[in-house]
């Protein structure tokens, strides 16, 4: 890890001369919550401030909407997780240790002490892994902290995100025969691709350094005679990989995927040191969508070694010797709820079965909803229907917007950090 400190005296005074202003005029919940800490961020022992990177796509931006935090509290393995996420009011906590700046999962930056609300912008307010991750990290630490959040949906790590040292993007044989049986300009495809590649890796990049060049910015009272440590990255992708056939055309084979874990490699080992810090703990989360495939449902069964293959080469950086220690691998499958699966199946049914009946013309349209409500009154009991209105906001391949789940894969991902920093 690398310390960097920011000494100059006139930009020091700059920033105490606006906080004292931001105080007298307490603008906001933040600066509140700041100025009830300030005593120790100035404090002479202060330490460097803890900061934090998550990066990733649609995932890492989080699909949970606030409406489904109350399925948390519904099953008393999670309820305790409920609680720190809430007020005894049911809205959801402000971290009074914790700030954020986040970029790309809205159309501009969003910072601020980390609260619900950092999630994906489209139908907020939504959280991500990032607000589960901030307040076990607060307890786990109790010192202040910054995590920066750069996560674009629908991005892949073999383009998108590919560092710097994996080289350029190479297309296969089959690639290439595909576009010229289709009768496609090759070479402008490869240049689009070149432009393309790693595009996302240096905007990443670009706001981590933006950020830390000017804290106080995103933090006010940063202390920079304390300065920071970058003490921790987490990683949170995968999708658009998985389902990538003409990039990995033997995914379905034993082995499928090894390019993935080779450019995992890549990008643990260049993150290090385009942010100067060879040793920076690194965590992946393993895409863990639909469960354990050993759990799956006779109509994903199909999938089942294509996703695990994907999520063996996932994981397999964390094995590799130079990475002992400071890589953990988190296999976010733990999390999945197996009760939202088994219910939205029975769901799917009964709304299929109306559809026929339509289709086949045994009902009328003006009769559809009304025979699709009686329908699921009958096949699904008060609690069913509750568990999935509470429970489900989005698709499954973003983890059903399940508040429970990402809760869940934010607490782990704060504390396979915390295991990281005790080794």
């Amino acid at each position: 890890m690398t310390n960097r400190q920011h000494r100059n005296k006139g930009q020091e005074q700059s920033r105490r001369g606006a906080l004292i202003r931001f105080s007298a005029k307490a603008v906001s919940l933040a600066l509140v919550g700041w100025v009830a800490l300030s005593g120790h961020v100035v404090a002479a022992d202060q330490k460097p401030l803890k900061v934090f990177i998550l990066a990733g796509q649609s995932n890492m931006q989080g699909h949970a909407q606030v409406t489904t935090f109350e399925h948390i509290g519904m099953d008393p393995k999670t309820a305790p997780m409920l609680a720190e996420m809430q007020n005894a009011d049911g809205t959801p906590k402000v971290c009074d240790q914790v700030w954020i700046s986040s970029i790309g999962s809205s159309e501009e930056e969003k910072s601020g002490l980390l609260t619900a609300g950092f999630g994906a912008d489209q139908k907020g307010p939504k959280i991500g892994p990032e607000f589960t991750f901030g307040l076990y990290m607060q307890k786990l630490l109790d010192e202040p902290i910054l995590v920066i959040k750069t996560a674009w949906g629908g991005k892949s790590l073999n383009t998108d995100f590919r560092p710097p040292s994996a080289g350029p993007y190479v297309f296969n044989e089959t690639q290439l025969e595909t576009f010229q049986k289709q009768g496609k300009d090759i070479e402008a495809i490869k240049a689009e691709k070149a432009e393309a590649t790693g595009h996302y890796y240096r905007l990443m990049v670009d706001h981590v350094e933006k950020v830390l060049s000017d804290i106080g910015r995103v933090m006010p009272g940063y202390d920079s005679k304390a300065g920071y440590e970058l003490a921790g990255f987490v990683w949170f992708q995968g999708w658009n990989d998985m389902v990538d056939g003409s990039t990995y055309p033997r995914r379905d084979q034993p082995g499928g995927y090894d390019a993935y874990s080779e450019v995992m490699a890549d990008f643990i080992r260049d993150v290090r040191k385009d942010l100067s810090a060879p040793k920076l703990p690194f965590v992946i989360g393993v895409l863990g969508v639909g469960g354990p495939v050993e759990k799956y449902d006779p109509d994903q069964k199909r999938y089942a070694s294509i996703h695990q293959g994907f999520r063996d080469a996932m994981a397999a950086p964390a094995a590799l010797p130079e990475f002992k220690g400071n890589v953990s691998a988190v296999l976010t499958e733990k999390y999945w709820d197996q009760e939202l699966t088994a219910l939205r199946v029975r769901e799917n049914a009964i709304k299929q079965e109306v559809k026929k009946l339509l289709s086949e013309g045994k009902i009328e349209k003006t009769e559809e909803q009304a025979t699709l409500e009686k329908r699921l009154a009958d096949g699904l009991s008060a609690r069913d229907r509750e568990t999935l209105k509470k429970g489900i906001s989005n698709f499954e391949f973003h983890y059903l917007g399940s508040a429970k789940i990402l809760g869940q894969i934010g607490k782990a991902f704060a504390e396979a950090m915390a295991e990281l920093a005790k080794k």
